[in-house]
Parts: C-alpha cells; sequence; structure tokens
C-alpha cells in the first residue's frame, strides 16, 4: 500500500495500538522511521523496536510501554505535513506540556529532540510531539 506520510501512519499505528492495548505494533520500515523509534526508546516512550525481514518487506516492530494498564504515550500529534512543511530556528522549537513531553526535529544533524537540537544550535522540520 502506498501511504503518502509515512511520518503519520506511524504515529496513528502508535496511537491505534496505545488505545487497543496491544503489546506491539508492526509496521514497514524506514531510516526515518527508525530514528524516530529510537528517540521514543530513549526518551522512554516504548520499551524497545527491532527490524525484521518479512518475507521481501523490512518491518519494524515497537514493543509498547504500559504503567499498569496506562500507556506512558498519552499523545502524538503530526506537526509538518506534506501539504504544510513547519520549520524552526533554533530559538523557536516549540515545548511540549512545559517540558514534560517532546518535539521530534529534523536536523541538518539528523532526527533528534527539541531539547537536543537547541543545545546543538540547530533548527530544521518539526516532525511531531509526544506526551
Amino acid at each position: 500500500m502506498n501511504v503518502s506520510d509515512p511520518i503519520a501512519d506511524m504515529l496513528t499505528r502508535i496511537r491505534n495500538a496505545t488505545r487497543a492495548r496491544h503489546e506491539e505494533v508492526v509496521l514497514p520500515s524506514s531510516r526515518t522511521k527508525v530514528a524516530i523509534a529510537r528517540i521514543l526508546r530513549d526518551e522512554g516512550f516504548i520499551e524497545d523496536f527491532g527490524e525484521a525481514q518479512d518475507g521481501t518487506r523490512a518491518v519494524l516492530r515497537i514493543k509498547l510501554k504500559y504503567v499498569g494498564k496506562v500507556p506512558v504515550v498519552s499523545g502524538l500529534k503530526r506537526v509538518s505535513k506534506p501539504g504544510l512543511r513547519v520549520y524552526a530556528s533554533k530559538a523557536d522549537i516549540p515545548r511540549v506540556l512545559g517540558g514534560l513531553g517532546i518535539v521530534i526535529v529534523s536536523t541538518s544533524q539528523g532526527i533528534m529532540t527539541g531539547s537536543q537540537a537547541r543545545k546543538g544550535q540547530l533548527g530544521g522540520e518539526v516532525l511531531a510531539m509526544v506526551w
């Protein structure tokens, strides 16, 4: 299936799986999705992730994280979309819920969190917000 916005598809699959209390999510893999999954794991929003080969295509398996029966990810929002790109300078990178959430930014140095981009004096495309 051809998806016009693979990052939004990834975030929607994670959102739907947490609401349905699934253990893991399986989705098509790409370097961008792996970088986003790495950030989510490092920031404590998911348990772990791994890449596998499913026939002829690579898939990404994301193991979701729960505290009791409550999912750790309470919200995901795609900011920059194919029809409307959103860019931010190093001073304009948004903060999510006063620092309780993270913003994922695509910079010239790679995909990173907003706080890492601020430390590195980098701006870029604001991909998503997670809280």
